[in-house]
This record gives structure tokens, C-alpha cells and sequence, in this order.
């Protein structure tokens, strides 16, 4: 029998919205952070901080703070960005058609600000079936406390 894990607070906070101008994001995010959650970019495979990032935490939103994914959700999906089979609640992450390059894809954005975070398959592990493709500069993980 398996064991759901029980609802956080961070499942209950409701998402709201951030609108900034292209110029304020500008003024904190990076160039490579601009790049990918602004403008849609990707950065490539097994280059970024986090694709084999093994730490314990929360990942979050890089431009709104928003709580998007947990370590225990993070697996190696062999591609060479960080990978997740399940977002922290229904409502972080919203999808979108992406038919950029003559290709048709799912792009994975953020729920609070709008920002691209990467695309998402249906090609992952169980429970969910679903691949969470992110940039590494799209997210900022928080390192879950050590224990005693």
C-alpha cells in the first residue's frame, strides 16, 4: 500500500500574480535567467547548476520565489536538465502549446509571474507519467534543513 505524503502549507498558499515590466526583471534576474524565463530560452543540456543536483529541497520559481518542485519528486531522466514527475500542487505550473523550431511541445510556465521554466512529456516515471523538463536557471533550490 502505498503512502501519499500529506499536504504542506506551501499546497495551500494561494498562487496570486506578479507583473513586472521586461525592464524590472532585467534589474534581478541574470542575463542567463532573462534569457530562458523571459525570452523562452533553454539552456544546454548538462551545463546547468541543478541537472545533477542530488541536495534535498524545494525548488523555486528563479524570478517570482513561487514553490514549484520538491527534491523527492527530482529524478535523472537521462536528458541533462533537472527532471520531475510532479510539481508541488496542481495550480504552481501552467502549460501552454510551444511550436517554436517545427516542433509541438508543452511549455511549462510559471503560475505567479508568467516565466518559462521548460516543457513537459509524457514520457516519465509512474505515479504521474509526466516529465517536468526544466532550465536550471529557472529555478533556485532551498536546501531543506540537516537533521540533528
Amino acid at each position: 500500500m502505498s503512502q501519499t505524503k500529506p499536504a504542506t502549507n506551501a499546497d495551500k498558499i494561494p498562487v496570486g500574480k506578479v507583473v513586472k515590466t521586461e525592464a524590472e526583471w532585467r534589474k534581478t534576474l541574470t542575463s542567463e535567467q532573462c534569457h530562458v524565463l523571459r525570452e523562452g530560452g533553454t539552456e544546454p543540456a548538462f551545463t546547468g547548476k541543478y541537472w545533477n543536483t542530488h541536495t534535498r529541497g524545494v525548488y523555486k520559481c528563479a524570478a517570482c520565489g513561487l514553490e514549484l518542485f520538491r527534491s523527492e519528486t527530482k529524478y535523472d531522466s537521462g536528458t541533462g536538465w533537472p527532471s520531475f514527475w510532479k510539481a508541488v500542487a496542481p495550480d504552481r505550473v501552467k502549460t501552454r502549446a510551444d511550436k517554436s523550431y517545427g516542433l509541438t511541445r508543452t511549455e511549462i510556465i510559471c503560475a505567479r509571474c508568467g516565466s518559462h521554466l521548460g516543457h513537459v512529456f509524457n514520457d516519465g516515471p509512474q505515479p504521474t507519467g509526466q516529465r517536468f523538463c526544466t532550465n536550471s536557471a529557472a529555478l533556485q533550490l532551498v536546501e531543506s534543513p540537516k537533521s540533528p
